[in-house]
């Protein structure tokens, strides 16, 4: 804090007309919060898969050029001119990133006071920064006991998980398969699944996946670089009964590959042969890019009764209504130590989030990677 009020380091990203993305930190002054608004000093934000989407936009990581200094490093890498297009509104523009986190509120307006000295969680963008400003409606405080770290990532993974279920339920569909299932959110769903008895088929890409949550009680764990993939698959839907799958892959033939597998499992149960083959309609969403390529699948084993669509975690809370999401928010302030516990791999600082080996390290977006950004740390 100096004479002109609080100020603080925020990471963002900017790319230019010139097809130049630039990463930086930027000292920023801090507003004095509105009458419904505090002043959070962040001490603990996640890296999650969506806000490396803004980071790095469709820029490819290994042009990038690491400048700067270890205290203010400077990143630059190069955008496919092709991408600029469909990019056109963020050029130029000089972006916060992080989705979420949590930490210390240093100031409130005259109708959130009782909330100085509270730590919260924060859902909203610009939590890769040491300071940011929020509505305190739009806030979780923390249950006592919790620290930032517990509740850092308390919304996106959380919310993304109840809101799978409360799709299932609103689409009158009784159990899910989901994709990527070793990671934190899968982990999460596991939990959500077993606790409220919903049938959950867990596809994983390697056998030490399959073994964690196997050891996590997960009973339908099916491992998609088996050669017996397609007939576990299959048997774990006729099992479950599931007919909703939400995909963080993305691309490539996983999600027709669900689709086919919940066809002929409806067929085994099928008292009769029909041309356009089960009349239950079968439902993928994608919600995760961890393929970028197309995705791809055949027609013909998925029958007629079927969708594949995208599903976002917004866009869903909306149609759900205020009084769900609250429901939702205080099962997460109730569990996030249980339920909705988060694992991290690493702790870095701003500075280091921009270091290269790191940087390489979390775009990688490997399963059971999650890296954790303590904003207060190291910048002195």
């Amino acid at each position: 804090m100096d004479g002109n009020g609080l100020r603080g380091l925020e990471l963002r990203s900017r790319i230019g007309g010139d097809g130049v993305l630039e990463l930086s930190l930027q000292e920023a002054a801090v507003p004095e919060p509105a009458p419904d608004e505090i002043v959070v000093r962040v001490e603990a934000t996640p890296i999650n898969p969506s806000d490396i989407g803004v980071l790095l936009g469709p820029a490819a990581l290994d042009t990038a050029e690491f400048a700067g200094t270890a205290a203010r490093p400077v990143v630059r890498a190069h955008v496919p001119a092709a991408a600029l297009s469909a990019i056109a509104a963020r050029l130029d523009a000089s972006l916060p990133v992080g989705n979420e986190g949590a930490g210390t509120v240093l100031r409130a307006g005259a109708e959130a006071t009782h909330l100085l000295g509270r730590q919260v969680a924060v859902f909203g963008g610009a939590m890769w920064a040491q300071y940011r400003r929020a509505k305190a409606a739009d806030c979780l405080v923390l249950p006592a006991g919790t620290r930032p770290r517990d509740g850092a990532s308390w919304y996106v993974n959380p919310m993304t998980a109840l809101g799978f279920v409360e799709t299932m339920r609103q689409e009158a569909h009784t159990a899910l398969v989901h994709t990527a299932a070793a990671s934190n959110l899968g982990q999460m769903l596991n939990r959500i699944c077993l606790a409220d008895g919903i049938g959950l088929v867990n596809i994983v890409r390697s056998p030490q996946q399959a073994a964690l949550l196997r050891g996590q009680g997960a009973p339908h764990v099916v491992d998609s670089s088996a050669p017996d993939f397609a007939a576990a698959l299959t048997a774990a839907l006729a099992e479950t009964g599931a007919t909703m799958g939400f995909d963080a892959v993305g691309g490539g033939p996983l999600a027709g590959q669900i689709l086919a597998a919940m066809e002929a499992a409806a067929r085994q149960a099928a008292s009769g042969y029909n041309h356009y083959g089960s009349d239950r309609h079968k439902q993928v969403y994608l919600y995760g890019r961890l393929d970028p390529g197309p995705t791809t699948f055949e027609r013909g084993p998925i029958g007629f009764a079927w969708g594949l669509g995208g599903w976002l975690l917004m866009p869903t809370l909306k149609k759900l209504g205020a009084t769900t999401e609250a429901r939702l928010r205080a099962r997460v302030a109730a569990e996030l130590k249980t339920t909705f516990a988060s694992h991290y791999t690493a702790e870095v600082s701003l500075a280091e989030a921009l270091q290269p080996e790191i940087m390489r390290a979390y775009c990688r977006r490997s399963t059971g990677e999650k890296f954790l950004i303590l904003p207060q740390q190291g910048l002195g």
